[in-house]
């Protein structure tokens, strides 16, 4: 399975919410640009299609997002990574499910530092960030707001 997005339906009259899409990740790292390339369309196609209030910014926030937590996993985990994005109310949910059991951490802000800098972009970026392990590995939840409102 390479891509695959689906829809369901909360009540909300014309709008299929949550909407889904998943990427299965294998160690190829031309997957770094087509989760990018899933992201933006996903939040391309909520925004266009379905009315759904996507920022600029969100999109690259997004996107940036999608490139740190798959290379990572890429770099760090020795088997497939999934990579699900998801839509629920005002806020898209990123989640990286990778086979490395070791937890992440973010570093101390060091701009003198080369590398490392994946989850503490990530943490900058999003609403929230959550790591947690799972009987496979591990998964990294990241929130953004869709419409972040304005400073």
């Amino acid at each position: 399975m390479d891509e695959s997005s689906g829809d369901v339906n909360d009540g909300l009259p014309g709008t299929a919410l949550p909407l889904q899409a998943s990427l299965v990740l294998d160690s190829d790292s031309s997957r770094i640009a087509q989760a990018r390339h899933l992201a933006a369309a996903f939040l391309t196609k909520a925004r266009d299609t379905y009315g759904i209030a996507v920022a600029t910014a969100t999109l690259e926030i997004v996107q940036l997002i999608v490139s740190e937590l798959v290379t990572n996993a890429r770099k760090h985990a020795p088997g497939p990574a999934l990579l699900h994005l998801r839509i629920a109310g005002p806020v898209l949910r990123v989640e990286l499910w990778d086979s490395n059991p070791a937890l992440p951490t973010a570093k101390a802000p060091d701009p003198g530092r080369l590398g490392q800098h994946g989850l503490e972009i990530v943490t900058a970026l999003a609403r929230t960030v959550a790591v947690e392990r799972t009987p496979a590995g591990k998964r990294i939840i990241a929130d953004v707001d869709l419409a972040p409102a304005a400073a």
